[in-house]
């Protein structure tokens, strides 16, 4: 598992970030992204077999949330499952942005990079590829759901010829199975090839379904 040991927390123009650097000559980047409450921190438990290949970045989301934590979107009592694709566009266009900042720092090549982002984190996965799909190569959609106001993407086929992970729990009861059921559909609108996990867990991920993650993550046609 994932240490503190195994990560830096830094400050990047703005941005809290924690980050596992790679060794690799020719590192494949990572960007995963909280749910609602959670942090720089909260993401770290997914990646216990993930390559060692893998710059992996994990930011705090830009808002601040209630009681605990931070968002990608403004807050907003009483609504915090159900954003749309306006209150979302801003962090996203500013986790691209970051990206490319971070990563030519770095010095990392990356004009595509993988996703993979947990409820409030997989509607951000979801816009991430719908509205960059140049820029979005695998998407990892953990306990999330499709927004509102993708409809224009959806009928332009932007996520056509993209193998897009999706996990739920049939127990979920903060996102529901069946709003992840109805949310796959779109994304099959969009032209997007499911690989779908399903297990009898609430809102977390199964150990089936991270062995599914991993593997889907590992194949080099994100097919798992």
């Amino acid at each position: 598992m994932q240490t503190a040991t195994d990560t830096e927390l830094i400050n990047f123009n703005g941005w809290t970030l924690r980050v596992r650097p790679s060794r690799s000559s020719n590192p494949r980047l990572l960007v995963m992204i909280h749910g609602w409450t959670g942090d720089e921190n909260s993401m770290w438990v997914f990646t216990r077999g993930l390559s060692p290949d893998y710059w992996i970045v994990a930011s705090r989301a830009p808002h601040t949330a209630e009681p605990i934590g931070y968002s990608w979107r403004p807050l907003q009592p009483g609504t915090w499952g159900m954003p749309s694709l306006e209150q979302l566009y801003p962090a996203a266009e500013g986790l691209i942005r970051l990206m490319d900042e971070y990563t030519a720092s770095v010095k990392v090549e990356a004009p595509t990079f993988d996703v993979m982002g947990f409820s409030q984190g997989g509607a951000m996965v979801n816009v991430l590829g719908m509205l960059f799909p140049q820029r979005i190569h695998k998407m990892g959609v953990l306990a999330g759901f499709v927004p509102s106001g993708l409809d224009e993407h959806i009928a332009k086929k932007s996520l056509a010829g993209k193998n897009v992970f999706v996990a739920h729990g049939t127990k979920d009861e903060m996102v529901t199975v069946e709003r992840a059921r109805a949310s796959m559909q779109l994304l099959e609108q969009a032209g997007a090839n499911i690989i779908y996990c399903e297990d009898e867990v609430g809102h977390k991920l199964s150990k089936d379904c991270l062995r599914a993650l991993e593997a889907y993550l590992s194949s080099p046609s994100g097919r798992g």
